[in-house]
């Protein structure tokens, strides 16, 4: 018993070790973040709305406070990322076998790769579409002024499902090297996925059909790139 209890002292005195690295890189991101860049990252944030002649108001006593926060932590989360992904990787590498680190560094960096995909697809393509059909909904019915907390929190809202959406050949390609799908299946069910798929984009994405739709097609197309990719993926 006292040689089974070393190595799993061992491994969770490392894993506090990496979380305490984390977590130090992130604090110490956000102090920066917080100090030199947050009112300029909620002025670029703002600036699209603006540049439409848009007011830009907070309706609590806390409320631009609470935004610079919420803002600040992503940013310095982002910053902190390079430091977070090498503490994860110095963790798990000991107990990969050579041909398990290859495949991980290749799945890590196309799950990177699509994340941000994504994200940048949904800002550019998508994010200021929705705007626009949102303040031509409202036209001539009330003059928009938008809180600083609900636009911040619609837009993180907005952009956050789309990159997580863009995973979707990654989990597929993943399920069939664990052996749990494979090619013939995911084929066969493809009416059951769109039915997932617009239910998942509901569940994700703000309360609007423009939204919805805005996800859950890119995510059919994603799904069907995923089930070729697993044609050729061996369990």
């Amino acid at each position: 018993m006292n040689g089974g209890k070393a190595p799993l002292i061992s491994h969770l005195q490392e894993l506090r070790r990496a979380v305490q690295i984390c977590a130090g890189s992130v604090i110490a991101a956000f102090v920066v973040v917080w100090c030199f860049a947050s009112d300029a990252l909620v002025g670029w944030i703002v600036a699209p709305i603006k540049a439409k002649g848009i007011e830009i108001i907070y309706t609590a006593m806390s409320e631009a406070f609470t935004t610079k926060i919420k803002v600040s932590f992503t940013a310095s989360v982002i910053i902190a990322s390079p430091v977070i992904i090498w503490q994860m990787w110095s963790f798990i590498r000991p107990a990969l076998y050579p041909g398990e680190k290859r495949a991980f560094k290749l799945v890590f960096a196309a799950a990177l790769g699509l994340f941000l995909a994504g994200v940048v697809f949904c800002y550019e393509a998508v994010y200021m579409f929705a705007v626009d059909f949102f303040l031509v909904a409202g036209d001539n019915l009330a003059t928009p002024m938008l809180s600083l907390d609900k636009y911040v929190g619609f837009l993180f809202g907005f952009i956050l499902p789309f990159g997580m959406a863009f995973q979707l050949p990654v989990f597929l390609y993943m399920t069939t090297r664990l052996g749990w799908t494979n090619y013939d299946m995911l084929a066969s069910k493809r009416k059951y996925v769109v039915l997932a798929v617009f239910t998942l984009a509901a569940i994700l994405t703000p309360p609007d059909v423009i939204s919805q739709i805005a996800l859950g097609v890119p995510m059919m197309i994603l799904y069907e790139i995923g089930v070729q990719v697993c044609r050729f993926a061996d369990k």
